[in-house]
């Protein structure tokens, strides 16, 4: 049973972690780390040299910046976030972009004021270091650990911020609420719903996303293809082709960089995408009530956020795995199971989905959350069924805190080297 301090410790973490986001949430992070160099400078950066981490440069190259008209990867992001970024937007920081400002940041860039390197030598996978120069003044801010999290501010010679002692590697936040996959249930099941019904906004305004993007051509426009007559034919006007439908829809046009809000989670739009619109969707279809809907949210969000602190804001492991694992659990619940089925779902998710690599956020993207919210639907039926992958499969144990950790570690620690070919790979591809 949760103590009263302990849920209002969880409820404070799901606030933390469940917030908006305009654009992908790496070239954002970088942008917002720029705004804040910029403002400390007091004047426009006549010139800016940035030190990124290899997964920020990754997560960065190849997905469309917002208000940009459909211009894509880091120097515009930077250049609008000394022209006209406000870090007090956090992961909105974006918001005041217009074409003029569009205009101005491509004659940045031809000006050649941005520097752009790799961070060597660090084992933190969230890195993002900005030195700005000008009007005879120079100031540095370094975002690491967390996509909103300063560590470091200074203004010529004055240090204003200095805590990169003891967090370099580890994320704001993990320390404070551990948790377990029978703590996650409990919470979600017994807390007052008036407590937890803020989460009914994260399936507000992704859904909104979805529905605006059905009417544009966004990415790889998958979300629009599988509501078409001849995909329709294919698959059926199902449960399951509208939750596959909305999901990659949302997904479409947030790696295209729209000008729409996201609520994201654990740092990421596309795995708030995941772990909202699967249960958003199912909950309409299925004409569950408020009380349902709230409580699957709950599971769903609060899921993915457990496992993302054992495996970190980034990895070589794709998030829609995690995301779609946290979906998986809710749909699970709003099928009418308990605890013993939503335990098999996730053995079920970690055994199919587990190694699935992130190559960069890209419109792509798109086409991994399908697969992991299809993957989802069908986990989510085998448990309810009472199939479940046995300890005897695999890396599925009879715990599931521990299948949990076998897919973090993998994903943390396993594909360390996949990481780095990938990025490789990203790198020196001809054009």
């Amino acid at each position: 049973m949760l103590l009263p301090s302990e849920r209002q410790e969880i409820i404070r973490l799901i606030h933390r972690e469940v917030v908006p986001a305009i654009g992908c949430t790496e070239p954002v992070a970088v942008a917002l780390c720029t705004a804040r160099a910029a403002e400390l400078l007091g004047v426009r950066p006549e010139k800016l040299t940035l030190h990124l981490s290899a997964n920020i440069l990754k997560n960065a190259m190849g997905v469309g910046i917002p208000g940009t008209g459909g211009m894509v990867g880091l120097p515009i992001a930077i250049a609008l976030g000394a022209i006209v970024g406000r870090s007090e937007y956090q992961l909105e920081v974006l918001h005041d972009v217009t074409p003029e400002a569009v205009e101005e940041g491509k004659r940045y860039i031809s000006e050649e004021r941005i520097d752009i390197r790799l961070k060597e030598n660090i084992t933190e996978k969230l890195y993002i270091e900005v030195e700005a120069e000008g009007g005879g003044h120079t100031s540095k801010a370094i975002i690491s650990g967390g996509h909103t999290h300063f560590v470091f501010l200074q203004r010529d010679e004055e240090i204003l911020l200095n805590a990169m002692c003891g967090m370099m590697g580890q994320e704001p936040g993990d320390e404070v609420v551990p948790l377990t996959m029978r703590k996650v249930w409990d919470f979600a099941m017994t807390t007052p719903l008036e407590e937890i019904d803020f989460i009914l906004e994260a399936g507000k305004v992704n859904k909104e996303a979805a529905e605006v993007s059905f009417k544009n051509d966004y990415g790889h426009c998958i979300g629009r293809t599988l509501r078409r007559e001849r995909e329709l034919k294919i698959m059926g006007d199902s449960i399951f082709s509208r939750t596959l439908a909305y999901t990659s829809a949302a997904c479409d046009a947030r790696m295209a960089g729209a000008m729409i809000p996201i609520m994201s989670n654990s740092g990421s739009g596309n795995q708030g995408i995941a772990s909202t619109l699967p249960v958003v969707v199912y909950a309409d279809e299925t004409k569950a009530s408020k009380e349902q809907l709230i409580r699957a949210l709950t599971l769903s969000h609060l899921t993915v956020i457990y496992i993302k602190q054992s495996l970190g804001r980034l990895s070589a492991l794709c998030g829609c795995v995690v995301a779609a694992t946290g979906s998986s659990c809710g749909i699970t619940y709003l099928m009418g199971g308990d605890y013993p089925q939503v335990v098999a779902a996730v053995k079920n998710m970690i055994a199919n989905l587990t190694g699935m690599i992130c190559d960069g956020a890209k419109p792509s993207c798109a086409m991994k959350l399908t697969s992991g919210v299809s993957t989802a639907m069908i986990s989510a039926l085998m448990a309810v069924d009472g199939h479940c992958v046995s300890s005897m499969e695999g890396i599925i144990e009879d715990d599931v805190d521990r299948c949990i950790r076998n897919l973090t570690n993998i994903g943390r620690n396993g594909m360390l080297a996949t990481d780095r070919l990938v990025l490789d790979i990203m790198t020196h591809k001809a054009h």
